[in-house]
């Protein structure tokens, strides 16, 4: 059976990626200015339309159309192919037959997508005046896949139109966007295929596709039935590293360093980010060293110092911080002694909203009541917003539609074995969606990406407030927000950091790592990601990210962390002699492992380390922040804890500072 198009694309298979109505067709060329003057063509015809670009749920397969605006539309005209896009079919309304043997021999198991594979015009015989046949295209709808795509020509005429061209050479009818729009299309086709400067003209951009070797690979390395690897990785790149690469096999080395049957050289390192690149997207790895490491091979960096930690912080220990009139007297020593020890939890409502930077430390009592009565209605304001749109505007927004279902999604996976959220119709379940709504809203820009519900659970958890938790999860998410812009630049920034601090602590790891294919960290993903959420259990968690907020003992140092696990794993790593599919196995089976308090303190010592290390590289210096931590942290004995004081409150300079988060 044969189905519309228009059918085909609002099945549910098909997700909407990009929709831009405005978009016109001239139907006519220069080229064809002569034969149209003869057929009667109106050369000034405007077919206005909505471009888009759709992918198949299945199989993650990328589609652009163009179809014209529904009064114009000529079902005569709605063509088909086959899935190897040889052959071009006119679909009929009324036929019970195709009178196209190709189309016979090309179903797969879906049908309708043997018509939709890369269909664009139809090509149709006419009859010339000296009798001769000749070729007419009808341009008023097509549907490619992109990897049947080979270049994207962008003109200017006052406004940007668009050439497609295909790997045979044809060219489908230009893209004139007069209401602006190309530069996003561009920007999101980007997200499925490379686009490059071609060398001998600089309108072309030459189409690239994923490269599908790599891909397979990966495939191959899940043992899930439903999605691959490469297909999560390109829908969720963040969430598929939560996991995945645990069940690697030896497949992906043949693919990463060559065959010895096919006697193919080994990868360089280039070729290797090259193709870690093309999985995870947006993952560019800087293949140039960073400045002050050129000549850099080993440094003295002295003893490791030893460091000792400290009980949690008590109630009365808190209060005791606060004058009359309710302001934290002396900001430094507290957050101090919450590095030193952490808190109690019956001490986190409280304190996590001055380390998160919700509330000042030299704000009073009132001021922060004040604050948190306009903020509740603030929040309760935008929580409307999403709560008051009909299923008609639902329909109409595929943005808020595609957050919202992602948002359910998650929300039902998220932490369900914690008592706050687990069994059916927990209210806490209730309150986790509507915040990320809600958080939608308030930067919709950002949305919602996978990963982001991990990161408010402990929040809501201990806050035990929906706007109080919402509020501080915006305070979270803007230290955060570079690690889930599309682009994943806080990402990348971090995973280059990493293998600066490695290369400084451990050259010879390191280089280790790099033999076998690992030096790029990627098994760090998750770590860097959520922050150790999915490493350690919940009540530990609690207890790093109250450490991490309080800004010390210097910048960024979660990614000292990161080398205190890995440099008690080294030694296992490298006497075993793991290669890269059992660095990957090793490192995720680490999970519910760790102890949080080993981690804390060998961090620290580490910090310490570099610290007191004469020859460190400036670079090191600016990631971690030392030259501006140095006096911070040496007036600070490690076994201070706060004590009771009636001078008031600090000066400007130091309690009225919100710290650094981390």
């Amino acid at each position: 059976m044969v189905t519309s198009l228009s059918s085909m694309a609002a099945e549910p298979e098909l997700k909407v990626i990009f929709e831009h109505d405005g978009v016109f067709l001239h139907p006519t060329s220069d080229d064809d200015e002569e034969d149209d003057e003869d057929e009667g063509v109106d050369r000034d015809l405007l077919v206005s339309g909505i471009l888009r670009i759709l992918q198949r749920v299945k199989d993650s397969e990328v589609v652009v159309e163009f179809r014209p605006q529904e009064d114009t539309v000529d079902p005569s005209n709605m063509l088909c192919a086959g899935k190897d896009s040889s052959s071009v079919v006119q679909w009929s309304q009324g036929s019970e037959e195709v009178a196209v043997s190709q189309l016979e021999t090309q179903h797969s198991y879906e049908t309708e997508w043997d018509m939709l594979n890369a269909v664009t015009f139809r090509k149709r015989q006419t009859v010339s005046t000296d009798g001769a046949p000749s070729m007419e295209r009808n341009c008023c709808f097509f549907s490619i896949n992109v990897c049947d795509l080979q270049s994207i020509t962008v003109k200017d005429e006052g406004w940007t139109f668009l050439i497609l061209t295909l790997k045979d050479s044809s060219s489908l009818p230009p893209l004139h966007f007069h209401q602006g729009g190309s530069r996003t299309f561009l920007e999101t086709l980007q997200r499925f295929t490379l686009l490059t400067q071609s060398e001998g003209d600089e309108s072309c951009l030459v189409v690239s596709a994923p490269n599908k070797a790599l891909s397979q690979s990966f495939e191959n390395l899940l043992d899930d039935h439903n999605y691959g690897l490469v297909h999560k990785l390109r829908r969720d790149p963040y969430v598929t590293t939560f996991g995945g690469f645990s069940k690697v096999t030896n497949y992906i080395m043949g693919t990463l360093r060559g065959s010895e049957e096919t006697q193919r050289p080994p990868l360089q390192d280039e070729n290797r980010a090259e193709l870690l690149c093309d999985v995870i997207p947006g993952l560019e790895i800087n293949r140039q060293e960073e400045p002050g490491f050129e000549v850099i091979t080993r440094v003295d960096l002295g003893e490791r110092p030893q460091v000792t930690r400290s009980d949690p912080l008590t109630s009365e220990e808190w209060s005791q911080q606060q004058d009359a009139e309710g302001r934290m007297m002396d900001s430094t020593r507290l957050r101090h002694a919450i590095f030193r020890g952490g808190l109690s939890h019956a001490v986190r409502k409280e304190a996590w909203k001055f380390l998160l930077g919700f509330f000042q430390w030299d704000s009073t009592l009132e001021d922060r009541k004040l604050l948190q009565r306009d903020k509740t209605d603030e929040y309760f304001r935008m929580k409307l917003q999403w709560k008051s749109v009909s299923e008609e505007q639902e329909r109409r927004n595929s943005r808020l539609r595609d957050f919202k279902s992602l948002i359910e999604k998650d929300v039902n996976r998220t932490d369900r074995t914690n008592h706050f959220y687990e069994g059916v119709d927990n209210p806490g379940l209730v309150l986790l969606h509507d915040i990320l709504m809600t958080y939608v809203m308030y930067d919709f820009d950002l949305g919602y990406v996978q990963g982001m519900s991990d990161l408010l659970s402990p929040i809501l958890l201990v806050m035990e407030n929906e706007a109080d938790a919402f509020w501080c999860f915006v305070c979270f998410m803007d230290h955060m927000h570079q690690n889930f812009e599309e682009k994943m630049q806080g990402m990348k920034t971090q995973l280059k950091q990493l293998s600066m601090l490695l290369r400084l602590l451990d050259l010879k790891f390191l280089n280790y790592l790099e033999s076998q294919d690992s030096g790029v960290l990627y098994f760090c993903f998750r770590w860097l990601l959520l922050r150790f959420k999915r490493e350690l259990c919940f009540q530990d968690v609690l207890r790093l990210w109250e450490v991490m907020w309080t800004g010390l003992p210097c910048e960024n140092f979660h990614l000292l962390l990161c080398c205190a696990v890995l440099d008690s794993e080294k030694q296992t790593i490298m006497e075993k002699q793991y290669g890269f599919n059992e660095i990957l196995k090793h490192i995720n089976e680490l999970s519910m492992k760790l102890d949080v308090e080993e981690i804390l303190q060998k961090a620290e010592s580490i910090c310490l380390q570099i610290q007191s290390c004469k020859d460190r590289p400036s670079p090191v210096s600016v990631i971690l922040g030392l030259d501006s931590a140095d006096a911070d942290w040496s007036n600070v004995s490690s076994s201070h804890r706060p004590t009771t004081s009636t001078n008031g409150h600090l000066n400007d300079s130091s309690s009225g500072q919100s710290p650094q988060r981390s």
